[in-house]
């Protein structure tokens, strides 16, 4: 397909699915908060309609009333409205995303012939492997005795992120690895609406309907799985947004990064969920933050002293500029000649010396993070990148 209309895909697919996430998570968290706001009802007579708990609330210049049964209320209102074409609309067009941007363009963003040889073939296999592996692993495990316990569940869950985080990274790009990761989870949360949440509500009205007794089983498991995909929410949003940092998924530990960060998001949203309840407490809160600080201060690179002797600067800066030159302006100019780019990327070029020194710190961390070329297409040398290195730690100087 033409470049140009491939980026109109990519950019339509990436604004959908913007949409369609902050749709989805706006209507998990809401929920969640909902829940844990709801109080006995003030008129007595509410109790004895069958509804457990009410919030009132205020927004847009209105009052709210909302109010939740015990099971459900006498007769079924018309229209009922259900919460999961935000779930299956998030995923088609993350799924989408993947195959536009990973699989299409397995060679510059998925593979990494450092990391793992692969074909284009075997690399989109195991990226689909892992997505249905990830989920009937993680569905095998609630529906086992450790469901019934949710600590010990808690654990295996964790283990199976950890296990996964490591494996993707000795196979895949750094970046290809952490968007896998959080892919895996986001199947898994929408696994939980499809297959279990929407199954245990269409019963919930299908006994209804029928006039008898509904099972509260299939409530209990789609509970459990809600709460699962509320403390997965905030490392699926990290690794969506994490390609733009390649301090992290291009370190040598990339995959405890991974976990670690993910860790944090999840002990903060613990936090939160307790705070709604009314019985916060600052340990998740801290941990989170803690985990956090570790990252940032294990991973900040260490304080370089400039050589004391170094060549001309003119002469260093002319050499930095014919190695950008060579491996970058192919996709980093005003007219790109690589191939599947209508733009210069992110709209950075780099085919003057003057936008070189503009662009003089970008550079410096795209080339020394390894995050540029692009799967290293135009194959950089260690040397060409020491070089780049050296002349920004000496002051970037052009002349």
């Amino acid at each position: 397909m033409d470049a140009y209309w491939l980026e109109w895909l990519n950019f339509l697919g990436r604004w959908v699915h913007l949409i369609t996430g902050i749709a989805w998570i706006g209507a998990s968290f809401y929920f969640v908060w909902l829940d844990n706001h709801l109080r006995v009802p003030i008129d007595p007579a509410d109790s004895y309609k069958g509804i457990s708990g009410e919030v009132w609330s205020v927004h847009g210049g209105g009052f709210y009333h909302a109010q939740k049964y015990r099971v459900a209320p006498e007769q079924l209102p018309e229209p009922l409205h259900w919460f999961k074409w935000e779930a299956y609309s998030t995923w088609l067009s993350g799924f989408f995303m993947l195959s536009l941007v990973y699989y299409v363009g397995a060679d510059t963003y998925l593979i990494d012939p450092a990391v793992a040889v692969l074909t284009p073939e075997q690399a989109i296999a195991i990226g689909i492997g892992t997505l249905i592996a990830g989920w009937l692993i993680y569905d095998g495990l609630c529906r086992s005795p450790l469901g019934r316990d949710d600590r010990l569940l808690g654990l295996a869950v964790l283990a199976l992120s950890v296990f996964a985080a490591w494996g993707l990274t000795h196979v895949f790009s750094g970046r290809g690895a952490f968007i896998h990761y959080g892919a895996m989870l986001g199947t898994l949360m929408v696994g939980n609406v499809f297959f279990v949440i929407m199954p245990g509500q269409r019963e919930l009205i299908k006994a209804k309907l029928a006039g008898r007794k509904p099972d509260a089983t299939p409530g209990l498991k789609a509970k459990q799985r809600s709460v699962h995909n509320t403390y997965f929410t905030l490392p699926v949003i990290f690794t969506m947004m994490s390609n733009h940092y390649a301090m992290l998924f291009n370190h040598a530990y990339n995959w405890v990064l991974l976990v670690a960060i993910s860790l944090a998001g999840a002990a903060i949203r613990v936090y939160f969920v307790s705070r709604h309840k009314g019985q916060p407490s600052k340990l998740p809160l801290l941990l989170g933050i803690g985990l956090l600080v570790g990252v940032a201060i294990a991973i900040s690179p260490a304080a370089v002293t400039p050589p004391e002797t170094v060549e001309a600067p003119a002469a260093q800066f002319a050499k930095v500029v014919h190695i950008v030159q060579t491996r970058c302006v192919a996709c980093h100019a005003e007219h790109p000649t690589q191939a599947g780019f209508v733009a210069a990327p992110k709209g950075i070029m780099l085919d003057t010396p003057t936008r070189v020194a503009m662009q003089e710190t970008l550079v410096y961390q795209q080339v020394s993070s390894r995050a540029m070329p692009l799967g290293n297409l135009t194959a950089m040398t260690e040397q060409e990148r020491q070089l780049i290195v050296a002349w920004h730690d000496a002051g970037a100087l052009t002349q």
